[in-house]
């Protein structure tokens, strides 16, 4: 029976992609999709998850929330360029205008109906900064005891951040949100920053996928991951585009694919040099109980392989 799915996120080419894998794969009963503000903005992401799914018209139509305010600006701490990177709209050269809907559905609510209506059955996957599920969580105490699952995107463990030397563009971006969840005495995965990185798209494995120019699917790929393929290479020198959100889609989906730590797991939210940096008690015998799950280990070509399987099923 698939597995009642919502996604949290802040479209974003990887968050796109990710989605619109889950869209169409029976394991996944995608039920709802919450925008947040991170990469782009909260009104641009509610806008980009409208016009996703409105391209691709999956067998299912998922709720879609609402959401407002501004992006994470990350430039001046030497982070990365979203909108260089992401492209002006969130997803590359794909453009799909599309009107605000008459009737916004808050993400925070929006969440809390739906754990509400499906106690104990929903997976929650984050892909963005966890702004969303801590108000949701402040005005529903009982949310994350009645999840299925918890899987978060975000924070580093074994090394240094993306967004500043110490912390991940997610954490950083709201790290008291981030600080509240993950302490939190609920079970929870947290997909870091070194499991994800391991993850990367080359051209020439791009060029191997399965894509059907006509399908949906494949007119969003075909405008969103050589954009994002080019934009790594001429602004960050990588050959690839690193696939952190479906990476965490699988671990959603596919947990058995991944080796894990329980381990004791916190955020720091004033450090002048640490702000948002995420601290995971490694030590043998640490002082605190460990609250989080992180994975520590997966085969790449694994997910590579999850991949290109969910291209070959969408694009027939």
């Amino acid at each position: 029976m698939p597995r009642k799915l919502i996604i949290d996120a802040d479209p974003g080419i990887g968050d796109a992609l990710a989605i619109a894998l889950a869209l169409f794969d029976p394991e996944f009963d995608v039920i709802g999709l919450t925008p947040v503000a991170g990469c782009t903005s909260g009104e641009n992401a509610s806008l980009n998850l409208h016009a996703l799914v409105g391209l691709l018209d999956p067998p299912k139509w998922p709720r879609i929330g609402w959401t407002e305010g501004p992006p994470c600006v990350s430039l001046h701490m030497g982070g990365p360029d979203c909108q260089v990177l992401n492209g002006r709209s969130g997803l590359g050269d794909f453009e799909s205008p599309v009107a605000e809907p008459h009737q916004k559905h808050e993400s925070a609510k929006l969440l809390i109906d739906l754990v509400r209506t499906y106690p104990h059955e929903v997976t929650l996957l984050t892909l963005g900064p966890l702004t969303n599920l801590e108000l949701a969580q402040e005005r529903y105490p009982d949310l994350l005891s009645e999840l299925h699952a918890l899987v978060i995107l975000g924070g580093a463990t074994r090394h240094g951040g993306d967004v500043t030397a110490a912390a991940e563009f997610n954490i950083f971006s709201a790290p008291e949100a981030a600080r509240a969840i993950l302490n939190f005495p609920a079970t929870k995965t947290l997909v870091p920053l070194e499991v994800t990185a391991a993850v990367v798209l080359t051209f020439a494995q791009y060029g191997r996928l399965a894509i059907d120019s006509y399908s949906p699917l494949g007119r969003l790929l075909e405008q969103t991951l050589p954009f994002a393929l080019r934009a790594y290479h001429e602004h960050l020198g990588m050959e690839g585009f690193p696939l952190a959100e479906v990476v965490a889609l699988t671990a959603a989906g596919l947990p058995h694919y991944f080796q894990r730590q329980a381990m004791a797991v916190d955020v720091e939210t004033h450090g002048e040099l640490t702000r948002g940096m995420t601290v995971a008690d490694r030590r043998r015998r640490p002082l605190t109980t460990s609250n989080t799950d992180v994975l520590t280990e997966v085969d790449p070509q694994r997910v590579l392989d999850y991949l290109d399987h969910a291209v070959r099923r969408a694009c027939p």
